[in-house]
């Protein structure tokens, strides 16, 4: 086939612009001929082995097309962005204009046989309505659900399109219902196709048995991941010993906030900042617990990442990963119940000290854990593992590609 991946955002960095090269990488191996069309800022580029820059089309948010940082999906990105919400009337529709110029644009040069696109937001219901006549799937995230209920007037306006679109595929069966529920869109004509994890980077090697025990957190600099909750709590550990790591980069006001919290630590966290898939992999095999204490999740990749490395986990009860990690009794995975929220990803002011007491006890029995047995149970970590690798995951996708081209055909 020939593939028309788009996505409105960096290709690289955050989840879905992961998940975009794993579908790329297997898609190509398979034979299938991929073209891309994403939003660009500053010096990026991407991988020439990956693709060849003449299969690209970039959107350039640098002056060149737009005047204005790319909005992320999310309203707190790795990297310097706008906010949907915040974005005029004017900037909103030179923003769709631009995109339906490129995918346009794509679709004569490269002829595609189907379009992929990533997010139930405005490029794909753009490349929906641009596009009527061929194959069209899309990939939801999650976090283009949380841009709705924060622009609930917008993301109404693009139901009527996302219904057009051949196949959506979700993360969970819980996301399913929730895009069913908030665009009116048929359960039948939603599949549930999950995430991966690369299995020649991400694997098990011996843990190091000298303290202190290493602790790993891989994502945004965030409130909505959970990091200031998190740093917070490691203040009430006393006399134990560990080691954090924190991976990923942030923007504004609450990466500072998360930069001056890890500073009170002195050499106890260190900050790499965003870090290339095989230098994080090479974090997660020395590391001996991964913590994802996020508010607002829909099936984060890095879970399967870090338990694939050998990783015990400590993360939050979201229902996405209830669906994937709930039935574990194993003490290689440590789930958290979190209140009721105030907003889509942020706990009531008042819950916040319980929420650090909770966080520093169950962090506090973890490393005690390892402190008594430093290697994992391997045999928990290839159960949890397994059905997950990304050739595993694009044997779903492929299929659900067959199931939009002969539905075309009807």
């Amino acid at each position: 086939m020939k593939i028309l991946h788009i996505i409105s955002q960096i290709p690289n960095f955050t989840g879905s612009g992961k998940y975009l090269q794993a579908i790329m990488k297997c898609a190509s191996l398979r034979g299938h001929e991929n073209f891309l069309v994403a939003g660009i800022q500053g010096d990026f580029r991407l991988d020439s082995s990956l693709i060849h820059e003449e299969n690209c089309r970039f959107i350039r948010f640098d002056g060149n097309d737009l005047d204005f940082p790319i909005p992320g999906m999310s309203d707190v990105m790795p990297y310097q962005s706008s906010v949907f919400s915040q974005l005029s009337g004017q900037q909103l529709d030179i923003y769709e204009k631009t995109f339906r110029d490129v995918i346009l644009r794509a679709v004569q040069t490269f002829q595609p046989d189907i379009l992929h696109s990533h997010h139930l937001w405005i490029a794909s219901a753009t490349g929906r309505d641009c596009v009527p006549d061929l194959p069209m799937v899309t990939t939801c995230h999650s976090t283009c659900l949380r841009q709705f209920s924060l622009c609930a007037p917008l993301g109404r306006t693009m139901s009527p399109s996302f219904r057009k679109i051949d196949r959506i595929m979700a993360l969970s069966a819980f996301q399913k219902e929730e895009i069913a529920n908030i665009h009116g869109i048929v359960p039948e004509q939603i599949e549930v196709v999950g995430g991966g994890y690369d299995e020649t980077l991400f694997y098990h090697t011996r843990k190091s048995s000298a303290e202190p025990v290493e602790l790993l957190y891989a994502g945004k600099l965030s409130r909505s991941k959970g990091v200031p909750w998190l740093l917070q709590a490691l203040r009430q550990l006393g006399d134990v010993s560990w080691m954090l790591h924190l991976a990923g980069d942030g923007s504004g006001a609450e990466k500072q906030l998360c930069l001056d919290l890890a500073e009170r630590f002195g050499s106890k966290v260190i900050i790499h900042g965003s870090l290339e898939h095989a230098q994080l992999a090479a974090l997660m095999r020395t590391a001996h617990i991964f913590i994802l204490p996020s508010f607002s999740e829909g099936l984060p990749l890095v879970l399967m990442e870090a338990l694939a490395s050998g990783c015990r986990l400590i993360t939050t009860s979201l229902p996405g990963i209830r669906e994937i990690l709930g039935g574990v009794t194993s003490g290689m995975i440590k789930m958290i119940d979190i209140p009721e929220l105030e907003t889509i990803d942020a706990p009531y002011e008042k819950d916040l000290h319980s929420l650090e007491d909770l966080l520093a006890a169950v962090l506090r029995d973890s490393i005690e854990e390892v402190a008594e047995n430093r290697e994992p149970d391997m045999e928990v970590v290839r159960q949890m593992t397994a059905g997950y690798t990304w050739n595993q995951v694009f044997d779903k996708v492929e299929g659900v590609y067959k199931r939009a081209l002969q539905q075309k055909k009807l």
